[in-house]
């Protein structure tokens, strides 16, 4: 396999640029469906960037169908069979009613993903949950780096529900969020915040490491109800069950 890939210049959409120059090597035929992408730490020397942008870079590539991951095993350019079937194309960033929308699917995707989780999560599971709250922990709150952790221990979670149509729609609509939450500056620092975060996130991970499928689903309500208010949303509760509160 011999690739044309080469430094990418500086800017605030290093993660797209990165993206463009892989999915452009697929449309010419250097990469084809089913050969493996370099690895992460490869493509992040390659492109001089860093990893975060690089696993931003990715995401989007597997939302758009263009690539598939496998944890432990790294991502592969995609056949037609593989890929997904949604594309959410919505509004732009600032459009308030787009973007409260797609936080409502995204906890109606994600708090049912963690109780499936809980009950199908593997060890290699729980090492990459833990490693993305690691990553989230040394970045800066509401920076790319943490998006991309944060996007990390979400798709972490949609792997272990071992079901391929969570994952991609988990993928798309996570990226989407991702995407304008960076457009729309909706993040504000805070080590008040960070902390709460990151303390949620324990939270979820905990649960699913428990294998306490209605805790996971409870403990995921609450993160995207106490997210979406970060961001300026009123969520609506979503957190269920019988001894839900």
């Amino acid at each position: 396999m011999s690739l044309k890939l080469d430094k990418v210049s500086r800017g605030p959409h290093l993660s797209t640029l990165v993206a463009s120059s892989i999915s452009r090597e697929i449309a010419q035929g250097r990469l084809t469906p089913g050969d493996q992408l370099p690895t992460e730490q490869q493509l992040a020397q390659t492109f001089g960037v860093s990893r975060n942008i690089v696993r931003e870079a990715i995401a989007r590539l597997r939302s758009e169908g263009l690539v598939w991951s496998q944890q432990g095993r790294g991502a592969f350019v995609a056949t037609k069979s593989d890929a997904p079937a949604l594309k959410l194309d919505l509004g732009p960033a600032q459009d308030t009613t787009a973007f409260a929308s797609l936080f409502e699917l995204r906890g109606l995707l994600e708090v049912e993903a963690a109780a499936l989780a809980a009950g199908r999560r593997g060890a290699a599971d729980l090492d990459a949950m833990s490693r993305a709250l690691v990553e989230m922990g040394q970045a800066a709150y509401g920076s790319r780096a943490w998006l991309a952790a944060d996007l990390a221990f979400h798709q972490a979670i949609a792997s272990a529900t071992r079901n391929d149509y969570i994952m991609q729609c988990l993928a798309a609509v996570s990226e989407r969020v991702r995407d304008s939450i960076l457009a729309s500056g909706h993040h504000r620092a805070s080590d008040e915040l960070a902390e709460a975060t990151l303390g949620e996130h324990q939270d979820i991970l905990s649960a699913i490491g428990a294998e306490d499928h209605q805790a996971a689903r409870q403990a995921m309500a609450r993160h995207l109800k106490n997210a979406a208010g970060r961001v300026g949303l009123d969520a609506p509760d979503n957190e269920g069950g019988s001894d839900g509160g």
